[in-house]
């Protein structure tokens, strides 16, 4: 095992450590990648606060984009020196999810106390979200990774492996918008700003963006959003609905926010869905009143990852920001380094930053 340097949460809602661990090297069907850049991502932050429990000690990070180092036994078509964007997602290829081409619901996720991580002593260190990506170099599955340009810089690139998959395919995949439907987007953070780039690929007549402040509103305008509302209003979806003319084919919440849930079936038109992709803490519930959903025909939907299949939208994606189509540069909102990770995110937390990105 070699020895790296992580970001270690060892109480919940306690600073990380930067230390030294131990890295095992990549077994069969696994690669090692040294990363180049690691995104900071609400998911990352809910998880070291214990929103959604979880085993500690554990190094997470999850969007992060480097170049292969070591490959293990049986892999194929990729190779020392090939850059790569990391996700999360690893498919076990056998499941019905994974037969089905729903990979980011599969039925066998690893379990990461068993991982390549330890600490120096040799104890556990759980491997968060398959990737443990808050670090130097990251062992996971060849299926988790798909090659990107040389020329094309980490810290855009790694927004591929979770924010920008997520938003994109949430109004792609999730909700289905089809050109002249309209589409409301609540939160217009860096999963929101995404789903406004997606909703405006699939051909949206209008998109409108919710959110708290005019600083994010004008961030919306300028990923494609053709409307903004400030969610402070007294009843936001009567002006939501002036704008459009209409309720909206698809209401897409991505923040994690028990009151954009419950207020947002009042953006729909007859028929529309609500996508939920923000993920509040464990135990929170939303109040619903099912009769309003059955009358009009609208319904809700769960969007994990965006329901993407990395290894045909990510190409899709690094070719529309290659043409100028799809923003991703514009993403970033400050560049830090590792051993200001707890600065990096506190900032994040303010909640002004599109994404903070640790650059290697």
């Amino acid at each position: 095992m070699q020895k790296i340097r992580a970001a270690v949460c060892h109480a919940f809602g306690a600073p990380l450590d930067v230390e030294e661990v131990a890295l095992a090297a990549p077994g069969p069907g696994e690669i090692e990648v040294t990363l180049e850049a690691v995104a900071i991502c609400h998911s990352d932050i809910s998880y070291a606060e214990g929103a959604w429990g979880g085993t500690l000690p554990a190094v997470y990070g999850h969007e992060a984009a480097g170049r292969i180092t070591q490959v293990g036994a049986g892999v194929e078509r990729l190779f020392p020196g090939d850059r790569v964007v990391v996700t999360l997602i690893r498919p076990c290829g056998h499941c019905p999810a994974c037969a089905s081409s729903r990979p980011t619901v599969c039925e066998n996720p690893p379990d990461g106390r068993h991982g390549p991580l330890r600490t120096l002593e040799g104890g556990p260190l759980f491997q968060a979200m398959a990737c443990g990506a808050f670090a130097e170099k990251v062992v996971v599955a060849a299926s988790q990774v798909v090659p990107i340009p040389d020329a094309m810089p980490a810290e855009s690139a790694c927004l591929l492996s979770c924010g920008v998959i997520t938003g994109v395919g949430a109004a792609v995949y999730a909700a289905g918008l089809r050109p002249g439907q309209d589409a409301v987007v609540i939160g217009a953070g860096g999963v929101g700003l995404n789903a406004i780039q997606g909703a405006r690929l699939a051909g949206a007549r209008r998109i409108l963006a919710v959110d708290m402040t005019g600083e994010k509103l004008a961030h919306a305008r300028a990923f494609g959003a053709t409307d903004g509302v400030l969610a402070g209003e007294a009843r936001p979806w009567k002006t939501a609905k002036q704008a459009l003319g209409r309720g909206a084919d698809a209401v897409i919440v991505t923040v994690g926010a028990i009151p954009a849930y419950e207020t947002a079936p009042r953006y729909l038109a007859p028929g529309g869905r609500v996508v939920m992709v923000g993920m509040p803490h464990s135990g929170a519930t939303a109040e619903y009143e099912p009769v309003l959903f059955a009358a009009t025909g609208q319904g809700m939907v769960g969007s994990k990852m965006g329901d993407v299949v990395i290894a045909r939208d990510i190409p899709w994606m690094i070719d529309l920001y290659e043409q100028g189509r799809l923003k991703l540069d514009e993403l970033v909102s400050r560049r830090w380094r590792l051993d200001e990770i707890n600065e990096a995110i506190a900032d994040t937390r303010a909640g002004g930053a599109r994404r903070n990105v640790i650059v290697f």
